[in-house]
């Protein structure tokens, strides 16, 4: 059977990989980190349902889409979270985007490849976001032949603005205030 599952990715200092059940304790934790208020229960039906997943959509010849964990190099401990996502938005309110004359129009979500990265509070700083998120582009853009890849965020989260910066992103900012976490866009055409 063809398949269209992302393989592990492989850089100086980390790896991107599928998550495995055999993560839960160290998805609980770094996910208490990152996600206030979601229950441990919750976080274990959403790492079950994201391992099916990545068989589930290779099964039906659909792209590799899902979170996958961010391991270090040399230990495999689990640092982050990142991946390739379904990403719909207002895109034709950017500049770059083709712009529609009428403001309706250019309000209505349309669909996009986003990349998204999140890393445990104590692993920030150290540049394992960039680190993946650079290898999830290159899958992107030589083995799934993508043409581009946006990320978006808040207009107060300087940090990811900064990775979108390393990743050599265009940054464009939503010229209407909402939705809220559409204030900062991030792309990268191949």
């Amino acid at each position: 059977m063809a398949t269209t599952e992302m393989p592990t990715l492989h850089g100086d200092r980390v790896r991107v990989r599928p998550l495995a059940p055999s993560d839960l304790e160290a998805y609980l934790d770094a996910c208490r980190t990152l996600e206030d208020g979601v229950s441990e229960d919750d976080l274990r039906v959403r790492l079950n349902w994201r391992v099916a997943g990545y068989r589930e959509l290779g099964a039906l010849l659909q792209p590799p889409y899902g979170e996958r964990a961010i391991v270090l190099r040399e230990s495999g401990h689990l640092v982050g979270l990142c991946g390739l996502v379904p990403s719909l938005g207002p895109f034709g309110l950017l500049a770059s985007w083709p712009r529609e004359a009428d403001t309706l129009v250019a309000r209505r979500f349309v669909p996009a490849v986003g990349l998204y990265w999140l890393v445990d509070t104590r692993h920030r700083g150290c540049g394992y976001a960039t680190e993946a998120a650079t290898l999830l582009i290159r899958h992107a853009f030589e083995q799934m032949h993508l043409r581009r890849v946006v990320a978006t965020t808040l207009a107060d989260n300087a940090s990811s603005q900064a990775v979108m910066r390393r990743l050599g992103m265009r940054i464009e900012r939503n010229p209407e205030p909402e939705p809220e976490w559409f204030q900062v866009v991030g792309i990268l055409d191949s």
